[in-house]
């Protein structure tokens, strides 16, 4: 019974920044890699960021890269999303969640997934 509990989502002018935060209640969290994805109304749930179980390690959609960054926190059992220089294009709903194999960009690479923190960026 894994559960990753997310928070930070809220609503933001573009250009401004937000840092998303998700909680794993885990014992083993340093033991798998994390991503984030999100999914705008009417849209399909996309990749956006994902780093190592190491933390060493990152990628980035490239709609986001130089802009957003990932990174954890093993002790806190925590990831994070910064979001900097949001655009009204970067609204969405932002899932984390955590690896079990294949590739980082495809959902069913995930066996469990945050609850979904709503990110809306006005012009």
């Amino acid at each position: 019974q894994v559960q990753l509990v997310q928070s930070g989502g809220g609503l933001v002018q573009a250009g401004d920044s937000l840092r998303l935060s998700c909680a794993a209640s885990g014992r083993r969290f340093s033991s798998y890699a994390m991503g984030w994805f999100r999914q705008a109304p009417g849209k399909e749930r996309e990749f956006v960021a994902a780093l190592s179980w190491s933390g060493s390690s990152t990628y980035y959609a490239d709609s986001v890269k130089g802009r957003f960054t990932v990174s954890r926190d093993n002790a806190k059992n925590t990831v994070y999303l910064q979001m900097n220089s949001l655009k009204p294009e970067d609204t969405a709903v932002y899932y984390c969640a955590r690896h079990s194999d294949g590739s980082y960009a495809n959902t069913a690479s995930y066996d469990y997934w945050g609850q979904g923190s709503q990110v809306t960026v006005s012009s």
